[in-house]
């Protein structure tokens, strides 16, 4: 049963994405998700703290850093282009063995860096950049207006200094979710990737410290995805990606049915294996096969908020549906 779709301009053979993780930074594995059916691949991120990181680590080490003087710049660079180095080496030998499209993330906070890393993507061979902005409003001096301009204003660079497909992978923490979603669909970009994982804060009561929850997202984080994918998917102007809480191929129906472009899935791979993948493309071809569809476009946003309907009272009339049983 055929399964390809388009995603950001380019040709997969299935909807079904790796998404950016610590097993997309293996070639090996990238070749086994292939083998497994997967549509494309999204490398692990590249974090700009990482990279800072080792700048100091290897400074430090050589020599303390009050003794380069002048020099100091230089020789920070050249190790910022070594580390970025083994990351996009992991991108050439990816494109050179696998037919699959090799789709790069990274994730900064300085708009400098983030238009450095877009340019040496683009450069790697990748065949498309994936903006990780988790950029969330912790700061009481921050503002929603704050926020949706630092958005757009790395987009409007990053459009004009690079020609390959951009998305961008967002949080699920918006006042204004659905509006300044559909206004990012405007600019040009060419998807929205809904939502990123977000830090789950935990405590430990008896050591008294701030620890981490699951790093890995649970099934239930799937319904607050497939909401949004619903209320948005036909109303945005680009492709949409969703992600988090996929862990069976029923759920990767469930979001195209709600208007997904391709699904990501990341935290069932840890779960089950990279070969897990294959489990999610068969059951996604049997199930189409079992209900008669020929491709994806024949049954995608069959569940979808229409763009003539209200989704505010979409969503109320399946809450008193099924809450208040009218």
């Amino acid at each position: 049963m055929p399964t390809n779709t388009k995603y950001l301009g380019l040709e997969l053979k299935s909807p079904v994405i790796a998404g950016s993780c610590g097993l997309t930074a293996n070639v090996d594995n990238l070749c086994k998700l292939e083998k497994a059916g997967t549509g494309a691949v999204v490398i692990k991120s590249v974090f700009e703290e990482q990279i800072i990181y080792d700048i100091k680590r290897n400074t430090h080490i050589m020599a303390p850093v009050g003794n380069y003087g002048a020099s100091y710049e230089y020789i920070a660079q050249h190790v910022a282009d070594d580390s970025l180095e083994k990351h996009f080496s992991i991108i050439r030998e990816a494109k050179s063995r696998l037919s699959i499209p090799v789709i790069g993330s990274v994730n900064c906070y300085s708009h400098e860096n983030w238009l450095t890393y877009a340019k040496r993507f683009q450069d790697s061979g990748c065949d498309a950049l994936e903006l990780n902005m988790a950029i969330l409003p912790y700061e009481t001096s921050l503002s929603a207006d704050d926020v949706e301009r630092t958005f757009n204003n790395i987009i409007q660079t990053l459009k004009k200094s690079v020609t390959i497909p951009i998305s961008i992978k967002v949080g699920p923490y918006f006042t204004d979710m659905a509006k300044f979603m559909q206004q990012l669909s405007w600019t040009g970009i060419g998807g929205i990737t809904m939502f990123n994982k977000t830090l789950e804060v935990d405590i430990d009561i008896d050591k008294e410290e701030v620890s981490n929850a699951s790093v890995l997202s649970a099934p239930e984080s799937l319904y607050n995805t497939l909401r949004w994918t619903a209320i948005l998917s036909k109303k945005l102007r680009c492709d949409l990606s969703a992600t988090t809480g996929v862990s069976k191929a029923d759920d990767v129906v469930k979001l195209l049915l709600a208007g997904a472009t391709t699904v990501q899935v990341a935290s069932c791979l840890y779960r089950n294996g990279v070969e897990y993948m294959k489990v999610l493309t068969d059951g996604l071809a049997d199930w189409m096969q079992k209900k008669g569809y020929d491709s994806v476009d024949q049954f995608r946003g069959k569940l979808a908020v229409r763009p003539n309907e209200t989704a505010s009272m979409v969503m109320r009339t399946q809450f008193m549906h099924y809450f208040a049983e009218i």
